[in-house]
């Protein structure tokens, strides 16, 4: 029987790519979205996958959520926490809203999931759990107080749950993407591109989402079961921990 896999913002950019990989690679999927309905079903007609709309900065929206999924696709055995948001600015500007939406999105979501599936997977003895930082998350980054706190705060998240569950079957890591093509890096202007982004980057180009797509269906094997608690790495050469 295929395994389930789960994927928040799953239907637009890096999520949709990790959707369709997993999807290709033998996964019954099911994604999630926050907001943006055409996008969501465009998605669902390309692809076929199941959407679900919810917000997962509420915990009680993912434990709904999550029961509706589990109900109709079967219990979640792969879940990657990828839904997130920004809200730039500096921090002597920054309201308190602008940190709040941000932690509770990017770090709060990785509880408010989670916390919904991991005594399914305790108990089943089998687990996935894919949690996507940021390059920003490890180096900071102007402008991104309350985004690199939470993207850094998903590492430690992934650390510690890792540490409590290899003994049961379950790993937990994490990915750092770079500056990857899609929508959000597609908004900054090209020149700002060329000269300031990509010449920081060594193997001088964008990631693309497919290749965050790649690592994370790598994670989410069964062979994989000897790693846990990893952050892989995936920006070019931009930044070495």
């Amino acid at each position: 029987m295929a395994r389930v896999a789960l994927v928040t913002g799953g239907t637009r950019g890096i999520g949709a790519a990790i959707s369709k990989a997993l999807k290709a690679a033998g996964y019954k999927v099911a994604a999630t979205y926050g907001g943006n309905d055409a996008a969501a079903e465009k998605f669902k007609a390309e692809t076929g996958i199941p959407v679900y709309k919810w917000d997962v900065a509420s915990f009680d929206a993912c434990a709904a959520g999550v029961k509706q999924v589990e109900a109709e696709v079967g219990p979640v055995d792969v879940l990657v926490n990828n839904a997130g948001i920004t809200r730039d600015t500096a921090f002597h500007k920054m309201t308190l809203q602008q940190w709040n939406e941000v932690i509770n999105t990017n770090l709060g979501s990785l509880f408010n999931m989670t916390r919904q599936v991991i005594e399914g997977m305790r108990a089943r003895k089998f687990g996935r759990i894919i949690n996507i930082s940021s390059i920003n998350g490890q180096k900071g980054q102007f402008g991104q107080v309350n985004y690199s706190a939470a993207k850094a705060g998903d590492i430690g998240f992934t650390k510690a749950l890792a540490l409590e569950n290899a003994k049961g079957g379950i790993t937990v890591n994490v990915i750092a993407p770079g500056y990857i093509n899609t929508e959000m890096v597609q908004a900054v202007p090209k020149d700002v591109l060329e000269k300031n982004v990509i010449p920081q980057i060594p193997v001088n180009r964008l990631g693309e989402p497919e290749e965050i797509a790649r690592a994370v269906v790598f994670l989410a094997a069964d062979d994989a079961g000897f790693i846990t608690g990893s952050t892989l790495t995936v920006n070019g050469g931009q930044y070495h921990v």
